[in-house]
């Protein structure tokens, strides 16, 4: 059960979409600039501030020093818990990730680590030493979801088999950053506090990531392919390296073996720079990619350069392509409807690449998102970036990207608005590809529609995960599954999951006047749905209406129904015999069908899940278009306009 648990896992999460092709962009920069000669001995180097860099912590505005030493002081009296064995067993008897164990004792570390950085009094010292003892003392720094990577049964962590996942990574980061900045603090105190902290970090993180290749998402053992963990634990990884290891030789190999796993997630990254997990998963893919990108610069005093490369603009715009109007984003797969992103990495990367729409784009976001007013998040290094370019994001240009229209040919995905600079109106994107995509839902050909930057046909997302969400029983979930977007049910048959299912002949075309986008999707369903053609089109008359088109050929008429199913997040009435009304969030559309052709039933369901509350609190409504007289051969034409 552990394996196919685990294998399913991999189904899920990883990049199978995209034939690799050997960039090696990495390792030849490395190579180019002689990496031995430009790596720095010491991470001080560097120059981020420091402890005893005061001048900057006290520079800092005296609202974030305030919430700073607030927050610091709300974990004065924390009592560090202790990870039970049932927290972890959690996991394989009800599913639960029980993940909030995990949450609260980083949380609490990180606010004792910025409150004293910036206070600079010791008064927290203490208690940061209690943290990183309680880590010291752990056996796992992982998340129990995450234990079937281990080769003892899944449920517990093994103490001689010390894998990496993404907490272990997480954590790895944060004590590593922490013991940078108050090694000398620790060792007035005891000489065995720092000691052992550094020891614990090697052992459980920075030694088996020198001794092992096999790592899934390392890429380096060749067995499968990688996704965002890739970017993400390596950057996590390289932070520790370049902090704690003291043997040059070592470090430089440590350094290039993140390097050539890093290539690998490059090599299978489409040469459109297209996220299939979406913007929000975006944010540990392309975004955790450019962290790596620029701690290799910064720790090569700018020598290891690659932002002249296509691919890592392509990589980079992805996120500004993928928006509809603030906080709204494309979200098929498992992504979020709504997303902050991370503005200071957009900024920072738009920068890099010379990117004005993308740099501009992330002072926006800053700037929506109280930058400055606020503490930033992240961990103890993004904190502190985010700190030394604070005055130079919040006085930069900021501007909305509302980009006209983009087309992205390898993920197949593409999007288009009314008019370019403006949410008026409508905004619509479609997506062919195939299902086996990472964090796939079985949704080729689905499309989400925005008027005004708010929903109305919309893309469910996901429930809060479980173990079930990545088991062979994922599909039983109803968001994952085709009748849950915006598709049809065939001889009463939905999409399947797999890399064989998958469309086919899909085309985007815009001007100035429209856009349209085309797939044909009969192969995203089984032989029992006898779809011979199925070709689904989506097209924007700039300013005026947005209308889906459907043209079919069937090898067979069953006795179960063939319908159209659209998803919305707008209440929904029914005006007159082919005209449905949907009332959303500021504005009113009008949905006209052939009531000839097809009759509407409206399905409303309450939506309970936690996570999907956050986007859908009014619940959703499925409208269920049957075709009345089904043929071999036919056509339906769905309008929808002001």
């Amino acid at each position: 059960m552990n394996r196919l648990f685990f294998l399913f896992f991999l189904s899920c999460f990883t990049f199978s979409s995209f034939a690799e092709e050997k960039r090696d962009l990495l390792v030849n920069e490395a190579v180019k600039i002689d990496l031995k000669s430009a790596l720095i001995n010491d991470f001080s180097e560097i120059g981020f501030p420091t402890y005893q860099s005061r001048d900057f912590w006290n520079g800092l505005p005296v609202n974030l020093k305030e919430q700073y030493v607030e927050e610091a002081e709300g974990a004065l009296d924390y009592d560090w818990p202790i990870v039970k064995a049932t927290d972890y067993l959690e996991i394989i008897r009800s599913g639960d990730r029980r993940q909030g164990v995990y949450a609260a004792p980083r949380a609490a570390l990180m606010a004792l680590v910025m409150g004293e950085l910036t206070e600079g009094k010791g008064r927290f010292i203490d208690q940061i030493i209690n943290g990183v003892w309680y880590y010291s003392e752990q056996t796992w720094w992982g998340w129990s979801a995450h234990l079937s990577a281990q080769k003892a049964p899944h449920g517990l962590p093994d103490a001689d088999e010390p894998v990496i996942d993404l907490g272990v990574g997480e954590i790895t980061n944060i004590l590593s950053w922490t013991w940078f900045l108050f090694k000398d603090e620790f060792d007035k105190i005891h000489p065995l506090i720092s000691k052992r902290l550094k020891n614990e970090i090697m052992k459980k993180a920075v030694t088996p990531y020198y001794e092992r290749d096999d790592f899934w998402w390392q890429g380096l053992d060749g067995s499968r392919g990688v996704n965002n963990w890739n970017p993400w634990t390596n950057h996590n990884l390289l932070t520790a390296i370049l902090i704690l290891e003291d043997n040059q030789e070592k470090k430089l190999a440590g350094v290039e073996k993140v390097i050539r796993s890093l290539d690998v997630f490059i090599n299978g990254y489409p040469a459109d720079g297209g996220c299939d997990e979406g913007p929000s998963y975006w944010g540990r893919a392309g975004a955790s990619l450019f962290q790596n990108l620029d701690l290799l610069k910064r720790a090569t005093n700018g020598k290891f350069d690659v932002y002249d490369n296509e691919l890592v603009q392509n990589m980079g715009t992805f996120i500004y392509k993928a928006y509809i109007d603030y906080p709204y984003f494309i979200n098929y797969a498992d992504a979020d409807a709504k997303t902050g992103s991370r503005p200071a990495i957009i900024y920072w990367y738009g920068k890099e690449i010379k990117d004005p729409v993308m740099q501009n784009f992330g002072a926006f976001l800053a700037k929506k998102q109280d930058w400055g007013k606020e503490t930033p998040g992240g961990k103890i290094d993004e904190q502190i970036m985010q700190l030394m370019y604070l005055d130079e994001i919040s006085n930069a240009t900021a501007e909305n990207a509302l980009i006209s229209d983009f087309w992205l040919p390898d993920i197949e995905v593409a999007g288009a608005r009314d008019k370019e600079g403006s949410s008026d109106g409508f905004f619509f994107s479609a997506k062919g590809g195939h299902n086996a995509e990472s964090h796939n839902h079985n949704d080729l050909g689905t499309c989400v529609l925005y008027f005004d930057g708010k929903p109305c046909l919309v893309d469910i997302g996901r429930e809060t995960y479980t173990a079930k969400t990545f088991s062979s029983r994922r599909y039983e979930i109803w968001t994952m599954q085709s009748g849950y977007h915006q598709l049809p049910k065939i001889n009463g048959v939905d999409q399947m999951d797999g890399r064989k299912y998958k469309a086919i002949n899909t085309s985007f075309m815009a001007d100035a006047k429209k856009a349209v986008f085309s797939t044909d999707i009969s192969g995203a369903y089984p032989e029992e749905a006898r779809v011979e053609k199925w070709v689904r089109s989506y097209r924007l008359d700039r300013g005026e209406k947005f209308t889906v088109s459907d043209a079919w050929e069937l090898a067979e008429i069953k006795a179960q129904p063939t319908s159209l199913n659209f998803v919305t997040s707008c209440k929904v009435t029914e005006s007159a015999p082919g005209v449905l009304n949907l009332q959303g969030d500021g504005f009113e559309l009008k949905m006209k069908y052939n009531p000839k052709s097809v009759s509407p039933e409206i399905e409303f369901n309450e939506v309970t899940d936690a996570g999907l509350k956050r986007y859908w609190p009014g619940g959703i409504t499925r409208l269920v278009l049957k075709i009345n007289k089904p043929a071999l051969k036919g056509k339906n034409v769905v309008t929808i306009f002001e």
